[in-house]
């Protein structure tokens, strides 16, 4: 570590820091410390690519966020504001968003889905609406991002997940997984906290015996596969194994208490300001993929209610969240992602709820790879039906893997051995929206 002196004529690459810096998190906590600094943060914006998805769970009512229908019999109680960009108008819940979307943010008003159940609506926009359903084990967006953006020699995470909230507020319903693609791109799942568990060994282990049992394992782990052919199941669960200590040395990355009063006080004392905190600190020292789970949407009865409560915080938490990459120099090799498994209904029923909606709803896109104050497609006057600019979940995800310069007609081999696109053979991204 004493050759990095932090002299600005001597070259630094992200590879080499990383491995030294991990090298002494696994020894102790002094590397650990280097990752909230300026120049860890410098290095990081500079090669490597990352994304945080921001996932409205239950389905966030398009016309009370990013393309609102007022004076229409489907428009609801609320009005619109001008945004800083010409002639765009969103919801009134969303003021501080409002003056930011020139900056950084584009909007996609067009989305057409077709599930519209919660759990396996959220398969389809997690998986990108996968053409080949014989494929069962299909890895989620998460997952794939953070195979195709880890830094191989990091020890921290590659897959975070941290819920407030989720169906039936329990992760056995999650629809998260890396599936074919190994055990090492699962997330470390979070629900309702902000920090999971197992990042300290048992009170009865001491760190030195934990390490000695980590060395037998790796002696035994080699003994086996000794003349053996190589395993896919066997390198994965050594590879999560090797990893287990640099995870555990990353506790302090998920406590907020690390940053400055001012800090947390900027992104309030709500659960969901928080894990976004959390979320940013996790982006700062190089986890490629961090989810940020925010329910409950899902408004059949007093849907105006519920969005006034939340969508307030949302807005509030993407400017704060949006503000703090970009002083950090983070956001213009950050994507931040923001969508529901699903819209509502323009129909307001007898309980002035919205009920589930497929046909026409809204996501947004901030940061890396995107037109900054790029708005596409549009609906009609009730917000029925998308009038101009259909987009399928294959072309938004399409248009997130364009941004993060993924080629979206990657091919993957599944575990039986075929091949599978990332993207249905064919499909373009919005290149309208992309920088």
């Amino acid at each position: 570590m004493n050759r990095f002196c932090g002299s600005p004529s001597h070259h630094l690459t992200r590879r080499a820091f990383l491995g030294n810096a991990t090298g002494a998190m696994i020894g102790g906590t002094a590397g650990l410390k280097m990752l909230g600094t300026p120049l860890f943060a410098e290095q990081l914006k500079r090669e490597q690519k990352q994304c945080i998805l921001i996932f409205l769970a239950g389905g966030a009512s398009q016309l009370e966020t990013w393309d609102p229908k007022p004076g229409t019999s489907t428009g609801g109680p609320f009005q619109t504001i001008p945004t800083s960009i010409p002639g765009y108008h969103v919801c009134e819940l969303l003021p501080k968003m409002a003056e930011r979307l020139s900056q950084h943010t584009a909007v996609v008003r067009s989305l057409d889905t077709t599930n519209t159940d919660h759990d396996a609506g959220a398969r389809v926009l997690l998986r990108g609406n996968r053409p080949d359903d014989s494929v069962t084990d299909y890895p989620t967006l998460g997952s794939v991002l953070a195979h195709e953006l880890e830094q191989r020699d990091a020890r921290v995470p590659n897959h975070v997940a941290l819920y407030t909230a989720y169906v039936g507020l329990t992760l056995n319903r999650v629809p998260d997984a890396a599936g074919f693609l190994g055990s090492r791109y699962d997330p470390i799942n979070i629900l309702s906290r902000l920090s999971p568990d197992g990042l300290q060994p048992p009170k009865s282990i001491s760190d030195f015996e934990h390490r000695q049992r980590s060395e037998l394992r790796s002696l035994l782990a080699q003994q086996f596969v000794r003349g053996r052919q190589r395993d896919g199941t066997l390198a994965s669960y050594n590879d999560a194994y090797q990893r287990v200590r640099g995870i555990m040395a990353s506790d302090q990355l998920f406590d907020i208490s690390k940053e400055p009063q001012n800090v947390r006080d900027r992104y309030g004392p709500t659960l969901f300001g928080q894990q976004a905190l959390v979320g940013r600190r996790l982006i700062e020292a190089g986890v490629p993929f961090v989810r940020l789970n925010r329910g409950w949407w899902d408004s059949h009865g007093e849907n105006f209610e519920t969005h006034l409560e939340l969508v307030p915080e949302l807005d509030h938490v993407m400017a704060v969240l949006m503000d703090d990459l970009q002083e950090r120099g983070l956001l213009e090799n950050t994507l931040v992602v923001t969508f529901s498994e699903m819209g509502r209904t323009p129909a307001i029923n007898a309980m002035r709820g919205r009920d589930h909606w497929g046909a026409a709803w809204s996501a947004t896109l901030s940061g890396l790879g995107v037109k900054p104050g790029a708005v596409y497609g549009a609906t009609n006057d009730n917000g029925t039906e998308v009038i101009d600019g259909k987009v399928d979940v294959a072309k938004f995800y399409a248009t997130i893997f364009q941004a993060l310069g993924i080629d979206h007609q990657k091919e993957f081999k599944a575990s039986d051995g075929r091949p599978v696109v990332l993207t249905d053979y064919g499909t373009e991204p919005i290149r309208e929206i992309l920088a």
